[in-house]
């Protein structure tokens, strides 16, 4: 560091003391730490530091609240939050309480450090957000302690402020409305409607009635005037779902609202002003249809102000277990039933598996275990059937070195007498290509043929072959 820094640590975690104790000394820094918030107020009315680090879970007076006090006494102290408890409340309770970073354990020393070094320049310039309106979080239903889902995490707590558009990308299953459920839930306008619409869902020729309403006696059965989301949202969000599937003349119409913020609804004559924030999610590459034609560049730049990018579970597999407990906790009081309990066997098991369908994917099966599963904990023979064997699909699916994996599969096959194996290989290998595709064409057999290979006849054979 180009100066030497006063950095106070408050943690009740002895190790963490020590080790960022070591760290800053090496980085050139003053350090104070304490083992609680108790006192720390009384030392900050004789001297104030440079950056305050501070756990968020510790007895007495929590980070969070310590962290409510210093935006009131020193508005321009700037506030890192530890914690091990990464969840997306906890960082957006931090952001939205006026913290410059949020870390979660465990951490690398050189980025907090780093991140101490560049609290300090940032405070020189900027002043900290308002302290914390005291309301409770409420659980977002978004799980995970994952790298990729911190990034998650923090994007949103930075966002909780802000009015910008987000364009979400993630694939089925990800979770991308419940992302935009928290933008919106933690944002200026959380009192206002939160609105959805999937655009792949909506018939061509009635996107624009739904987005923009209509008037009475606009076309045949139009008996009464009716808002579009856009009016039903004012004040609030409304998420485009899927927005890659919307309709070219609609992308123009939709470019000209975020724009000017009014338009026209069908029939009539008047324009309808609005002050609605847009999210847009897709599970396609925009870039890609940009570059086909199929989606206006405009639109795209207008849309993709900030990106937040939800990562597949093959991608966060250590949060696997966590989402089962989530989700059999959730289904358990829905259904008023005691909740079931996995094996650890089972969990590492299910752990291996591709989850193609992601969050979703794993919710249903929750959901299956504990309406079909006859004891209260969870057996590897419990499990549907699709789940329960290991299966070259799921060894296609997994990270790296599925030709290894497959050829391991293959031999312990053989080796246990199985018949057929070159056909039941082939097939299922076949029968998850057409299944990807279909799922990325959104059912569209002529443009999952083209990105196979196949002709649509052939496509149509196989799928009737196959029972797809």
């Amino acid at each position: 560091m180009d100066e030497q820094l006063n950095v106070w640590v408050v943690d009740d975690d002895r190790s963490i003391r020590w080790v960022l104790e070591k760290a800053f000394k090496k980085a050139g820094c003053l350090i104070t730490a304490f083992s609680s918030a108790d006192g720390l107020l009384e030392m900050l009315d004789k001297e104030v530091p440079d950056v305050l680090l501070t756990d968020i879970r510790m007895p007495g007076k929590s980070g969070l609240e310590l962290l409510a006090e210093l935006q009131v006494r020193h508005p321009n102290l700037p506030i890192i939050v530890m914690t091990a408890h990464s969840d997306m409340e906890s960082a957006v309770a931090a952001y939205d309480g006026g913290a410059f970073e949020y870390l979660p354990k465990p951490f690398d020393v050189d980025d907090v450090v780093s991140q101490v070094e560049r609290a300090y320049k940032h405070q020189k310039t900027v002043s900290f957000a308002a302290p914390a309106n005291g309301e409770e979080q409420v659980s977002s239903g978004i799980v995970g302690s994952a790298p990729s889902m911190q990034t998650v995490f923090r994007a949103i707590g930075r966002l909780s402020r802000s009015n910008l558009t987000v364009m979400i990308n993630g694939e089925s299953g990800t979770g991308k409305e419940l992302v935009a459920k928290a933008l919106h839930k933690h944002s200026p306008r959380a009192e206002k409607p939160f609105i959805a619409l999937n655009m792949a869902a909506i018939p061509g020729d009635l996107v624009e009635s739904e987005l923009f309403g209509h008037e009475k006696g606009a076309f045949t059965g139009a008996v009464s005037r009716r808002k579009g989301r856009f009016e039903q949202a004012d004040g609030g969000t409304l998420f485009l779902d899927e927005i890659g599937d919307m309709p070219a003349d609609m992308q123009t119409r939709l470019l000209r609202v975020l724009s000017d913020g009014e338009f026209y609804s069908v029939g009539g004559r008047e324009p309808i002003s609005v002050d609605v924030r847009v999210l847009a999610a897709t599970h396609q590459g925009l870039e890609k249809l940009v570059e086909d034609g199929r989606f206006r560049e405009d639109l795209f730049h207008r849309l993709n102000v900030v990106r937040i990018k939800i990562p597949p579970v093959r991608e966060r597999r250590e949060d696997i277990p966590s989402l089962l407990k989530y989700f059999l906790s959730n289904v358990a009081k829905e259904l008023d039933v005691e909740t079931k309990v996995i094996e650890a066997e089972v969990v590492e098991h299910l752990c291996k598996q591709p989850w193609v369908g992601n969050v979703r994917e794993i919710e249903n099966t929750c959901r299956w275990l504990t309406v079909m599963c006859p004891g209260k904990e969870v057996h590897l023979e419990d499990l549907p059937a699709e789940l329960a064997t290991s299966k070259v699909d799921s060894v296609i699916s997994t990270e790296g070195g599925w030709i290894e994996g497959a050829k391991r599969d293959i031999a312990q096959r053989l080796q246990n007498g199985e018949t057929q194996l070159a056909r039941k290989t082939v097939n299922k290998i076949e029968k998850l290509l057409i299944f990807e595709a279909l799922e990325v064409t959104k059912g569209r057999r002529q443009e999952a043929a083209k990105l196979l290979g196949y002709g649509r006849n052939t496509l149509t054979r196989k799928i009737k072959e196959l029972d797809i």
